[in-house]
């Protein structure tokens, strides 16, 4: 069962953790040359809570069948279902959206040559900012909630 949990942590590690670097690639402050690279980073990171999110569900409802956890209906596993199924509609729902509205204008061949974000895209940016940082805070929770179990 060691083997499990040790599984069920680190996927949940995995797939949450890229979260907590949207924020320093999608900054505001940084130049359009800048950007074009973090966006190109974090659709690399991208990958990792697609598996990592995936097994740590599998495993968590695993250890939760396999073991003697008490009732489902246990603060800490409601709160940690409901916060996961939040951040994936803050992931999937806003912040995927935004980014690629984001990338169509920055990968634009005709805005290659700009150096500056209009203010249409500033505002785009900043909203997938701001979502990595609800996502995040969510996911600091959920960890809370698997780690002292409230």
């Amino acid at each position: 069962m060691k083997w499990l949990v040790l599984i069920h942590v680190l996927s949940a590690l995995i797939g949450i953790g890229p979260t907590f670097f949207g924020h320093v690639l999608l900054r505001n402050n940084q130049t359009l040359e800048q950007l074009r690279h973090s966006m190109k980073l974090a659709g690399r990171l991208d990958f990792f809570p697609k598996i990592g999110g995936t097994i740590a569900v599998i495993s968590g409802i695993l250890l939760i069948s396999l073991n003697d956890y008490g009732p489902i209906t246990q603060l800490w596993l409601v709160g940690s279902l409901v916060l996961y199924v939040l951040i994936q509609v803050v992931v999937i729902g806003f912040m995927a959206p935004a980014q690629k509205r984001l990338a169509q204008w920055v990968y634009d061949a005709a805005n290659l040559n700009k150096v500056e974000l209009p203010q249409e895209q500033r505002a785009i940016l900043s909203r997938a900012n701001s979502m990595y940082y609800v996502a995040s805070g969510m996911g600091l929770v959920l960890f809370v909630f698997m780690i002292i179990k409230p």
